[in-house]
């Protein structure tokens, strides 16, 4: 093992959180250079690699071709596209832990807000309306959590304040744990129907691309809400665009993406929109400082990484 840790960040954004970690790390053991995986590589050998947060880290990662890398730390919690780009030998490792927190405060922020009708409130207030009306409650709503890793298990955990009628979790394999059971996504056709409001927190893969089609968005009641805080593609866009109006959507991230001006989606009625900014809030860096130091003191100690998740 070298004597010393090589750790190349992206910008200086988590350098200050790191330093604020106890205990210090010991002089001498890391050496934290600069490199946003553009132009020539600080060094032929870097312990971990930190890339950008959000697209511009993964389509960069090719430039770590030819560099002798540990670890490369990813800033995001899904991967998906990953594999294509990451040059061959190196182990890739995702942030769990770090996003989940903010990303079910925003899924909750988007559920309230499309269910008593904050969206419409907004834009009469540019205008200086003030029109009633009842709106539907979260209270005594059935949730189905279609995924159920970490970001569904705290948005979970936020709904049981709401006192919804229940919640049904969803996962790629039936199971059951100390709540009960987890059914299997070959259930989610018979599940639907009893669903008010829908969360997607699921990853984009060949098996969750589309899932949320026009058979499966036709089996939900009329005014049912769908969240997206998952990828955009797992939700069909043609399918949603057919049922606004009848059921209403609340997307922190679209297809495509970023959304076009001229898209269909910002005008259709009961849609509401945020630019894909679950993860992207005050408690990113310190969480991701927690982890990237997590990360150096087990390649210090000899230790595998956590939250590998590709080995290319």
């Amino acid at each position: 093992m070298p004597d010393r840790l090589i750790v190349s960040l992206p910008d200086d954004k988590l350098t200050a959180e790191l330093a604020r970690i106890e205990p210090p790390l010991p002089d001498g053991a890391v050496e934290f250079v600069e490199w946003d995986l553009t132009g020539e590589p600080p060094a032929d050998r870097i312990d971990i690699v930190v890339p950008g947060y959000m697209g511009s880290g993964s389509k960069r990662l090719a430039a770590l071709d030819g560099v002798s890398v540990r670890l490369v730390q990813s800033q995001s919690i899904g991967y998906d596209g990953v594999a294509g780009i990451l040059p061959a030998g190196l182990v890739f490792a995702n942030a769990s832990t770090v996003h989940e927190t903010a990303t079910a405060e925003l899924a909750l922020a988007l559920l309230l807000a499309s269910q008593r009708g904050i969206d419409d409130f907004v834009r009469q207030a540019e205008h200086g309306e003030w029109h009633g009306g009842r709106r539907p409650s979260l209270a005594d709503r059935t949730v189905l959590l279609l995924g159920y890793g970490g970001v569904s298990k705290a948005i979970e955990a936020r709904l049981a304040p709401f006192e919804v009628a229940g919640v049904i979790r969803v996962a790629s394999t039936a199971r059951a744990d100390a709540a009960g059971p987890v059914h299997g996504i070959d259930e989610l056709h018979a599940l639907l129907p009893q669903a008010e409001v829908v969360i997607i927190g699921l990853p984009l893969n060949d098996g969750t691309r589309g899932l949320l089609g026009t058979a499966e968005l036709a089996l939900l009641p009329d005014d049912a809400v769908v969240v997206n805080v998952g990828r955009g593609p797992v939700l069909s866009t043609e399918a949603a665009l057919g049922e606004a109006g009848r059921l209403r959507f609340a997307l922190d991230v679209t297809d495509p993406e970023p959304l076009p001006a001229d898209h269909p989606l910002w005008s259709a009625p009961g849609v509401l929109i945020a630019p894909h900014v679950g993860g992207n809030a005050s408690a990113m860096e310190p969480r991701m400082a927690r982890l990237l130091r997590r990360q150096i003191d087990h390649l210090l100690a000899g230790e595998e990484p956590e939250n590998v998740v590709l080995r290319s």
